[in-house]
């Protein structure tokens, strides 16, 4: 039942949002365990930049919660995508609540260079 919602929510979202070469989109997904972010450029069909909670220097720090995890995560791919030489995004929540984990992911991306 909540998974058939989010998935409505993300059809309408995309419906709406799409990533081209000059404003790639910025797609999160959350698992119970982990997070994921891809920056995608819709019009080629590519991933250019990637990040998740499973990257070695995020797993190497013990004890800390998945919305710090999450954080980190929104670090990475800013910086990863700077060094790309993209800054500007549009956010593709994928049918999440914008809050707690895909907040703190977005915050820290806004912080680190990315504007959306």
């Amino acid at each position: 039942m909540i998974r058939e919602k989010r998935l409505k929510i993300r059809r309408r979202i995309r419906g709406k949002i799409s990533g081209t070469e000059t404003q790639p989109r910025l797609s999160v997904f959350r698992s119970n365990k982990q997070i994921y972010a891809q920056i995608i450029d819709d019009n080629a069909g590519n991933t250019i930049v990637s990040a998740s909670s499973l990257e070695k220097d995020i797993i190497a720090k013990k004890g800390i919660t998945k919305t710090e995890q999450a954080k980190l995560v929104g670090e990475s791919i800013a910086k990863k995508a700077i060094e790309k030489g993209i800054t500007k995004i549009v956010f593709d929540r994928n049918g999440y609540l914008y809050h707690g984990r895909v907040k703190s992911l977005a915050d820290a991306a806004r912080e680190n260079g990315l504007k959306f």
